[in-house]
């Protein structure tokens, strides 16, 4: 991920990236750099669990950043916030019309926004297995290095029994299951969706405006003006909530999906 800006006609640059060595990612590498006229001049890494200057400008503002310990808890936090955006962001379940045969109902399971492309979606019965009568797309690129795969159960009702999605990825530390609910409505399940995801992005947007406010009234209180090169490192780390990702990837919130 580069986040660019350009005071005084000098160029600024902030580079995050994350480097693991096992297939499995348990040993994630959180780094992020920033940049002034070329130079480095301050880095967090996760490994060392604090922020290096490398320049004098870099030499105070580290020393600051690290005195902040709400700031310096939420940079330690980003591996397991980077690792979280792999995961898939939404597993639904909808009932679709059957093409048609032996069976007179059919689900379609759909996992959207994981990454990398490799994942496993089975259906359960009654926490049982079932490969009969499933049929699955390939993963599909979203074009943003994101991926998403829709899987199908036809199926004749049987009176209590739970049928359910089981989404196995390697961002997930336990297998995710959804549950199938007849008894709420489609457009219910909808609504529902809608709302908690507004929240969580409501959540955010808060977090991000308490993080600027915050920063900028001590700005205030130490009395001199802070450069333009502060700015711009306060401006890119006010954003990690949203910006970062374990790629070069800036994924948009509000990015459409099929219906």
């Amino acid at each position: 991920m580069l986040c660019f800006l350009s005071p005084d006609g000098f160029k600024n640059y902030a580079v995050g990236h994350c480097v693991f060595n096992s297939s499995e990612m348990k040993d994630i590498e959180y780094i992020c750099s920033f940049y002034y006229n070329k130079d480095e001049f301050i880095r967090f890494s996760s490994s060392v669990g604090e922020f290096v200057g490398y320049t004098e400008l870099g030499v105070k503002i580290a020393e600051r950043w690290n005195n902040d310990t709400a700031f310096l808890a939420m940079a330690r936090l980003m591996p397991n916030v980077l690792q979280s955006l792999m995961a898939p962001s939404d597993v639904t379940l909808s009932s679709v019309t059957p093409p048609g045969g032996k069976h007179t109902h059919m689900l379609m399971c759909s996992v959207y926004d994981f990454f990398p492309k490799h994942i496993s979606v089975k259906w359960l019965r009654d926490g049982k297995v079932t490969t009969s009568d499933v049929t699955s797309t390939e993963e599909l690129a979203d074009g943003d290095w994101y991926y998403q795969i829709h899987s199908h159960l036809e199926f004749t009702p049987r009176s209590g029994e739970k049928i359910s999605c089981m989404v196995e990825h390697i961002s997930l530390s336990d297998p995710l299951i959804r549950d199938w609910d007849p008894s709420l409505p489609e457009s219910e399940r909808n609504k529902i969706a809608i709302g908690a995801s507004g929240l969580i992005l409501g959540l955010i947007l808060s977090l991000a405006g308490f993080i600027y406010y915050k920063r900028k009234m001590q700005g205030q209180s130490a009395g001199p003006v802070q450069t333009s090169s502060d700015q711009f490192n306060l401006f890119c780390l006010g954003h990690w909530t949203s910006l970062y990702l374990c790629s070069p990837v800036l994924v948009s919130l509000y990015r459409s999906r099929p219906p």
